[in-house]
């Protein structure tokens, strides 16, 4: 089995977040609501990561889907 996706988006995604609330990331890459979960994973082992904004603001969300930092962009994708 393949734990990582194949991700068309080789960039990270840049997304306005709230403190306190919580947001399913997309780890499958086959979600159309990039980089949010929408439920098309269920016929996979992927599973979306839960996380909670710690801040409001911008974060910088992995579009690749290799980070070792889900599910925040590390920078993997420029060695892709």
């Amino acid at each position: 089995m393949n734990n990582k996706s194949s991700s068309k988006c080789l960039e990270p995604y840049s997304v306005k977040v709230e403190k306190g609330k919580k947001y399913a990331w997309c780890s499958c890459s086959l979600s159309a609501k990039q980089p949010f979960c929408d439920g098309a994973h269920s016929s996979t082992e992927f599973k979306p990561i839960i996380f909670i904004a710690d801040t409001s603001g911008i974060v910088y969300l992995c579009g690749c889907k290799y980070t070792k930092k889900p599910p925040y962009c590390d920078g993997s994708h420029s060695s892709l």
